[in-house]
């Protein structure tokens, strides 16, 4: 027998029901609101750890904080096993969300999460092969710390199926703009993982001990994830279902994810490597410790393209034009927000490094915290377009990009750092950030509306941003360096309200502020 055709009623009523699901979902309120939750959500757990970890360090000792900090990354790393199955769940959802196809999205979430709990298996088995080797050979862990090194990398073994599932179950919250929920859980997850630690520190100073605090955490934070999930959408709870349909979507987009996690951690700690490698590891202090201060600012580019990644994702099924709206109005307010943080950075680099680590570091490291500042600025306004196109299915784009830049800038860099030290690996580094941006806002434009999203006068106030940088570089005197970042924020202000927010964007601006 053939399916009922649905009435005019009925079609004008789904279409309706579809353009609200979809309006919701990419509303501007929304979207502001979920990138301030992102904010606090990365943020708070920082916070908790520059008053933890000197307390950790006095507790424990150095050689068992390092090999905590070691958990730390393993924890944190657990995720590659899912092979960016996580993320494609986000995208997946959400483009199911956007077309209406709601009664799709169980089948998706449950395949994907038993995919994650079979990789999460695996990586199981490969951390525990790996460990006496890793403890032995690598660390050289030995004494009184070998038997307990081993007994802790088996357990946070066992919990990496924990791990992977929890990224899956995170995904589909994030899917559903549920970001609220998703920081609710994840401040204090971040901060029971500092501060875990110092409720054993009375009674034992053992690393099994901490680790087993630690990775019960792990488990209680996956099930309140579950429990969301099934709040959020009741239709799991009807049956656990294997969609095969849906395991080569997954794999694909989750395959390409893993290039890109593995090759762009690559290019971003390589730096350090060559120039240990190359001049010394006091050069690396000098270059770490601006590295590591003025990359904290990609909180603010890393919190909205996370909401900005499922908003793409489900604007682009129903409405490109909204997508193209989006795409441009994260970057122009991303330029209002990092530039003149990355200005004062500039600017006042000497001064800043000469406060908080001495005459020393102020020297030999300002030239490279001023080149990084300028590509951290570059780089956060590429992650919108980075975003853009994994939101909307093409993580095959990011992936060969940076599997092509990679042999490039590591040739670059290696040159760059023998001919000019450790300036030579920040404007190495600059470099590498600059051609990825301008490749990426290209390939993006290829799928956007014909009006393209990068707006004429976001380009223009991002090429005015570059050359005022550039000159924050000349005031050498205090005085003069504060002259010119106040007027350089009062013309900055000026031409971004008259000349590049619209009209809508300066009312709700006035309406908030």
């Amino acid at each position: 027998m053939e399916a009922e055709s649905a009435t005019p009623t009925e079609a004008v009523s789904t279409s309706a029901g579809v353009t609200r699901q979809h309006t919701r979902l990419t509303s501007g309120h929304l979207l502001a609101r979920n990138t301030i939750w992102n904010l606090v959500g990365n943020g708070a757990p920082l916070l908790v750890a520059v008053f933890c970890i000197p307390v950790l360090i006095r507790g424990l000792g150095t050689d068992r904080f390092g090999l905590l900090t070691l958990t730390w990354t393993v924890i944190g790393y657990a995720t590659l096993f899912d092979v960016g199955l996580g993320r494609a769940l986000t995208q997946l959802v959400a483009r199911k969300l956007g077309a209406g196809e709601d009664d799709e999205v169980p089948k998706l979430v449950w395949t994907s999460l038993l995919l994650m709990l079979l990789l999460g298996l695996l990586g199981t088995v490969v951390v525990v092969l790996i460990t006496p080797w890793l403890t032995n050979r690598v660390l050289h862990v030995g004494g009184l710390l070998q038997r307990g090194t081993l007994r802790s990398f088996y357990l946070l073994g066992l919990s990496i199926p924990v791990v992977t599932s929890t990224a899956g179950l995170r995904g589909l919250l994030e899917a559903q703009q549920r970001f609220d929920l998703v920081n609710a859980l994840r401040i204090p997850m971040g901060v029971f993982m500092f501060a875990g630690p110092m409720l054993v520190l009375p009674f034992s100073t053992s690393l099994l001990s901490i680790v087993a605090l630690l990775v019960v955490g792990r488990v209680i934070a996956w099930v309140a994830h579950l429990l969301l999930c099934l709040r959020v959408v009741p239709m799991l709870r009807e049956r656990v279902v294997w969609h095969r349909a849906a395991v080569g979507p997954l794999l694909r987009f989750g395959g390409w994810m893993t290039v890109t996690n593995v090759v762009g951690p690559v290019m971003v700690t390589m730096d350090r490597f060559l120039i240990g490698a190359l001049l010394s590891v006091s050069a690396v202090a000098y270059y770490t410790a601006p590295y590591e201060m003025v990359t904290r600012l990609w909180l603010i580019p890393g919190a909205m393209v996370g909401v900005m990644f499922p908003a793409f994702s489900t604007s682009f099924e129903q409405d490109r034009d909204r997508t193209r709206r989006l795409y441009a109005r994260s970057l122009t307010y991303l330029v209002l927000v990092l530039f003149p943080l990355v200005l004062l950075v500039v600017v006042f680099a000497r001064n800043a490094l000469k406060f908080w680590l001495g005459a020393a570091f102020a020297q030999n490291s300002f030239h490279v915290l001023q080149w990084l500042a300028v590509g951290v600025l570059v780089s956060g306004l590429a992650n919108v377009p980075f975003a853009m196109l994994q939101g909307l299915g093409r993580p095959d784009v990011t992936a060969k990009l940076h599997m092509i830049e990679l042999p490039i800038y590591v040739a670059a860099l290696w040159g760059l750092t023998k001919m000019y030290g450790i300036e030579g690996a920040a404007i190495a580094w600059t470099i590498r950030a600059t051609v990825d941006a301008l490749m990426l806002f290209i390939l993006a434009n290829r799928f956007l509306p014909a009006r393209g999203g990068f707006r004429p006068r976001t380009a223009v106030l991002v090429a005015l941003a570059l050359v005022t940088l550039a000159s924050g570089v000349l005031p050498q005197q205090l005085m003069l360096k504060s002259i010119f970042v106040v007027s350089a924020f009062l013309g900055f202000l000026l031409v971004a309200w008259f000349m590049v927010l619209s009209r809508e964007e300066r009312n709700f601006a006035q309406k908030y502020f």
